[in-house]
C-alpha cells in the first residue's frame, strides 16, 4: 500500500507512474483520495479540539464540590453536548475512512525510473542469457507426450477426480519432483543462507490483504467456506510472520525459504496453457523471502535472483532473465525480474520465476517495521521470488533431458537425490 505521507508531498509523481501503468482514471483517483485524506485528517483536529474542552470542562466538574449546583448542571450539560459532537465526527471520518480504503487499497505499488515503460510483456528488457539451446537430432516430445507415453502422467485420472488443470505424477517422474524440491533447499540453505522454514497453506484475510492479493484479486484465488484462503505462493505465509512487528535493526536481513503446494484459480486464463503442466490450479514452488533495510532492497533484489539462477545454472538449462516493464508487473512490486527457461517443445523461453522488489508498499500493509540506527522506526523492506517453480523445472528438465526413445537423462547434479536412478 502505498504511503499516504508521499503521496501528500509527491503526488505529481504518482500521477506520472500511475499513467505510464495504465492505470484507468488514476489521476481523479489520487486526487479524490487527497481530498478524502484532507477531510480525515480536518476532522480528526476538530474532533481532538472537542476532546480537548471536554476534558478541561470534566475536570472543572470533579474540582465543583456542589452537584446540585447550576454551574454544575450547566458544565455537565455541555459535557454532553460535546460528546455529542465528538460522536458525530466519529461517524463522518468512519464512512470517510471506509471511503478512502476503497480507493487507497486497490491502488498498486509504483515502479522505480529504470524500469521500462510500456503496456505488456513486449516492452519488457532483456538482460542476460544463460547456457546453450540443444540442438536434437531427433523430433522432440513436449513434456505431457513424453510423460503420457512412458505413463509417467497421469492426466485423465486427474481431471476425474479434480477437473482440468490438474496432473498425477507418478514413479522416477514423482521421485524426481522431490529430488528437485530437496536439492532446490539444499542449495538455497547451504549456498545462501536461508532458513528453511515449514508454513500453513491455508492463511486468513489480514495475510492476503498484507501481501496484496486482497482486495483486488480475489477472484484469482480460492477461499475456503470458513474465510480463509489457499495461499497462491508462500510468500503470503512467510512475509506475513512479520506482520504487526517491529523489528530491530541487528535482526536484518531476514531470508527464509519454504516449499508448499500454490493453488491459483487461474481466472482470466481460459484457453491459455491447456495441454500439460505448465499453468495448474495446484503445484509446488520453492519460495524466497527477504525483509531488509530500505536502501539495501536493490542490492538484495540482485542476490536473490542470482539464487534463483543458480539452480538453473546447475542444473545446466538454457534461460534469459528479463526485466519486466511498468504494465505487466505484479501488484505489489516496484521492480521485478522474470527468468525464463528454454522451453525446446514451445520453441521459447517461458516464465520459471518472478523475483521481485515491493519497496515497502507490503510493509504499509502489514505495519511492519523496523527501528533504525537513529532508532527511529519506520517500514521494513520486503521481497521475495521463485526458487524455482518446482512443475515447470520438471518440465524443462523433462524437454531438455530427452533421449530420442522418450527416456529422460537425470541431470547430473539431481543424482545424489535420485537413489541411483540415472534415466527415467
Amino acid at each position: 500500500m502505498i504511503i499516504l505521507k508521499n503521496l501528500r508531498e509527491n503526488s505529481s509523481l504518482y500521477k506520472k507512474k500511475y499513467s505510464e501503468k495504465l492505470i484507468k482514471n488514476s489521476e481523479q483517483i489520487i486526487d479524490n483520495i487527497l481530498k478524502i485524506d484532507s477531510l480525515i485528517r480536518e476532522n480528526l483536529e476538530k474532533q481532538q479540539k472537542f476532546q480537548e474542552e471536554r476534558n478541561a470542562i470534566s475536570k472543572k466538574l470533579s474540582m465543583t464540590k456542589d452537584k446540585t449546583s447550576k454551574e454544575f448542571e450547566l458544565l455537565s450539560q455541555q459535557v454532553l453536548e460535546i460528546k455529542d459532537n465528538i460522536d458525530k465526527f466519529e461517524k463522518i471520518i468512519l464512512i470517510d475512512k471506509k471511503q478512502l480504503d476503497e480507493l487507497h487499497h486497490n491502488l498498486p505499488n509504483i515502479h522505480l525510473d529504470d524500469v521500462p515503460v510500456g503496456v505488456d510483456e513486449k516492452s519488457n528488457k532483456e538482460i542476460r542469457k544463460f547456457g546453450n539451446i540443444k540442438d536434437f537430432r531427433f523430433k522432440i516430445k513436449s513434456h505431457d507426450e513424453l510423460g503420457v507415453d512412458k505413463n509417467l502422467i497421469d492426466f485423465d485420472n486427474a481431471v476425474k477426480i479434480s477437473g482440468a488443470r490438474f496432473s498425477i505424477t507418478k514413479g522416477n517422474l514423482a521421485k524426481l519432483e522431490r529430488a528437485v524440491i530437496n536439492f532446490m533447499i539444499d542449495v538455497h540453505t547451504k549456498e545462501f543462507d536461508y532458513l528453511e522454514t515449514n508454513v500453513p497453506i491455508i492463511v486468513n484475510t489480514e495475510s492476503m490483504f498484507g501481501t496484496g492479493q486482497l482486495p483486488k484479486f480475489s477472484n484469482e484465488q480460492f477461499s475456503l467456506n470458513n474465510g480463509s484462503w489457499l495461499i497462491p505462493t508462500a510468500e503470503v505465509s512467510l512475509t506475513n510472520i512479520f506482520r504487526d512487528r517491529i523489528l530491530s535493526f541487528e535482526d536484518l536481513p531476514i531470508r527464509l525459504v519454504s516449499c508448499t503446494p500454490c493453488f491459483r484459480a487461474e481466472a482470466g486464463s481460459a484457453g491459455k496453457d491447456t495441454k500439460g503442466m505448465l499453468r495448474q490450479h495446484q503445484f509446488y514452488k520453492v519460495e524466497l523471502v527477504s525483509i531488509v533495510t530500505p536502501e539495501n532492497r536493490l542490492k538484495e533484489l540482485d542476490r536473490l535472483t542470482n539464487c534463483a539462477e543458480t539452480i538453473l545454472k546447475k542444473l545446466d538449462i538454457p534461460y534469459r532473465v528479463m526485466l519486466l516493464c511498468s504494465g505487466d508487473m505484479g501488484f505489489s512490486s516496484e521492480k521485478t525480474f522474470d527468468i525464463e527457461a528454454w522451453i525446446p517443445s514451445q520453441n521459447k523461453f517461458r516464465e520459471i520465476s518472478s523475483c521481485s522488489s515491493c519497496g515497502q508498499f507490503q510493509a504499509n500493509r502489514m505495519k511492519s517495521r523496523y527501528k533504525n540506527l537513529d532508532k527511529k522506526i519506520d517500514y521494513v523492506a520486503t521481497l521475495n521470488g521463485s526458487g524455482l517453480a518446482v512443475g515447470r523445472t520438471i518440465i524443462a528438465i523433462m524437454e531438455n533431458y530427452q533421449n530420442e526413445d522418450g527416456s529422460i537423462k537425470v541431470p547430473d547434479v539431481l543424482l545424489p537425490y535420485m537413489g541411483g536412478v540415472k534415466v527415467i
